[in-house]
């Protein structure tokens, strides 16, 4: 088959379009043949080798968390799934399985390929409903459950005031609709991207500047900055304020510089704020979309996630197969 591959530890300039034996399932497995696919950070990061102590890989590495496909064969002890289904979902690759869930992990052999194995059993793959194009699906799933989770974790109440921290990327396009309907959102942004996030349903835009920041709000979002770095987004907050968080280092509450914040971080692996088949079932009643910025062949799926980690990109990335 044909795949994208990072062959040792190295920037994305250097992975390649390869030829590698497709995997097959095994027991509790499915192969889905890959109709497109999506780009996240961890295929940046974990070929670049800034986490091999902790989580080593093995060469050649195929990126890719998020899909959408046909199943297009089952292991021995698969009742859920039958050839020739339509799923979509994500799954992390085997070198985190320590950090997919401690009852159903979701696994994966990488994405950015024609075919690829997942758990039948993980909570992140469900069937794609029809109303749900193959496109929307590949961007959907790692962006949908955090969307999904942080509104959950937040527990924005009507008529608040919030700030969104990064909101063009592939989180913040998610959020930004389920937000504003409870909330008055600013929204980070640049020039360009002002009227796309205005759209989405924030009612202010600033630019990145922590001065533009605005005063006494109750909710910061924080999708881009470092965990240990948040202290001009923290200051911005009325007392008792809420802080959500998904970005590493894991924020601490000395990272704040002031006590009196609810500090929320939102890595939600075990499907505790709800699965795959939640999501494919707001995005079929409308209420959950992606926004895809760039869209990409599988030859071109090196580029795709060099254009993530060197360019300004709004939105989901995907490669279609």
């Amino acid at each position: 088959m044909k795949a994208v591959a990072a062959l040792d530890y190295g920037p994305p300039e250097a992975y390649t379009v390869t030829d590698l034996p497709a995997p097959r399932p095994g027991p509790g497995q499915i192969q889905v043949r890959i109709a497109a696919a999506s780009i996240n950070p961890a295929d940046v990061q974990l070929p670049s080798g800034e986490f091999r102590e902790q989580f080593p890989l093995q060469f050649p590495h195929v990126p890719g968390n998020d899909f959408a496909g046909t199943v297009s064969e089952v292991g021995p002890g698969v009742d859920a799934y039958r050839v020739g289904d339509e799923v979509f979902g994500h799954a992390v690759p085997r070198a985190l399985k320590a950090l997919a869930g401690s009852e159903r992990p979701s696994l994966g052999t990488g994405s950015l390929a024609e075919y690829a194995v997942f758990e039948a059993d993980a909570p992140f793959i469900a069937h794609r409903p029809p109303a749900l194009d193959v496109e929307t699906a590949a961007a959907l799933p790692t962006v949908g459950l955090t969307a999904r989770a942080l509104m959950a974790a937040a527990e924005v109440t009507a008529g608040a005031t919030a700030l969104v921290i990064g909101a063009t990327g592939g989180v913040g396009t998610t959020l930004l609709p389920l937000l504003a309907v409870a909330a008055e959102v600013t929204a980070t942004a640049t020039a360009a991207d002002a009227e796309l996030v205005r759209s989405l349903g924030a009612a202010a835009v600033i630019g990145y500047d922590p001065e533009a920041y605005p005063s006494d709000v109750d909710y910061v979002f924080n999708l881009v900055l470092p965990g240990d770095a948040l202290a001009d987004a923290a200051r911005v907050l009325k007392p008792g304020g809420r802080l959500v968080t998904i970005t590493f280092p894991v924020t601490q509450p000395e990272h704040l510089g002031r006590d009196d914040v609810d500090l929320r971080f939102v890595l939600d692996m075990d499907g505790r704020y709800g699965g795959m088949a939640d999501v494919a079932a707001a995005a079929a009643r409308g209420d959950l979309d992606a926004v895809i910025g760039r869209r990409y062949t599988l030859d071109q799926g090196p580029q795709a996630i060099t254009d993530f980690a060197r360019r300004h990109t709004t939105g989901k990335l995907v490669v279609r197969l």
